[in-house]
């Protein structure tokens, strides 16, 4: 077996926790400012830019699977048929990206730069409160799809159900702290992930 798939397939896990972990971080500015002061508001920007170099990584690693998988976990979603991936990629990617890219729209310079003076922003954030997430996270699942792969798409599925309530909790509670009681009001009104049916006025 290629050494590379191993390698690929340790950077993969490896990539994957760091990201986590310096995203997690970087949530916390209002949190880490009781110690750090100033600078941690500063040091979130840095740490996103870190997480992102690592996300970066951990995406590399799912599209070289197909040339470098493991064979003993190597297993097709549709061996004739491949092309059906494609199609399950863009049914999911495309919504996905158009929610991600409208969130960081939204958010504007808070996603890359917290800042204490920031107000709590609108648009997609009226009706949900984590559009980022609920756009990006399913986006690693498509790519899985696309590359016929049932370990990828088993793989990003459970990173993605531990990673997105960690990152809600840790993000919300520094926010609570940002915010104070207008978040947890936000919190009542607004659904984390999916907007809210609402009732049509007769």
């Amino acid at each position: 077996m290629n050494p590379f798939a191993w390698i690929n397939f340790a950077l993969l896990n490896l990539s994957m926790i760091l990201f986590s972990v310096f995203y997690g971080i970087s949530l916390l500015p209002a949190t880490r400012s009781e110690k750090r002061g100033e600078r941690a508001w500063k040091e979130s920007k840095t740490l996103r830019i870190v997480a992102s170099v690592f996300e970066t990584i951990f995406t590399a690693c799912i599209i070289l699977w197909h040339w470098f998988p493991v064979p003993e976990i190597d297993w097709e979603i549709f061996p004739i048929h491949w092309w059906i991936g494609l199609i399950i990629f863009s049914v999911i990617f495309i919504p996905g990206l158009i929610i991600m890219i409208k969130g960081v729209v939204d958010a504007g310079s808070e996603t890359l730069t917290p800042s204490e003076g920031t107000e709590m922003y609108g648009g997609i954030y009226n009706h949900i409160r984590h559009p980022q997430t609920v756009g990006e996270m399913p986006m690693f699942v498509a790519l899985a799809f696309a590359l016929n792969s049932w370990f990828l798409v088993l793989f990003t599925f459970v990173f993605i159900i531990i990673y997105t309530p960690l990152i809600m909790c840790i993000e919300e509670k520094d926010l609570v702290k940002r915010f104070g009681d207008s978040y947890r009001q936000y919190q009542k009104e607004t659904r984390a992930f999916f907007p809210k049916l609402r009732k049509r006025k007769e």
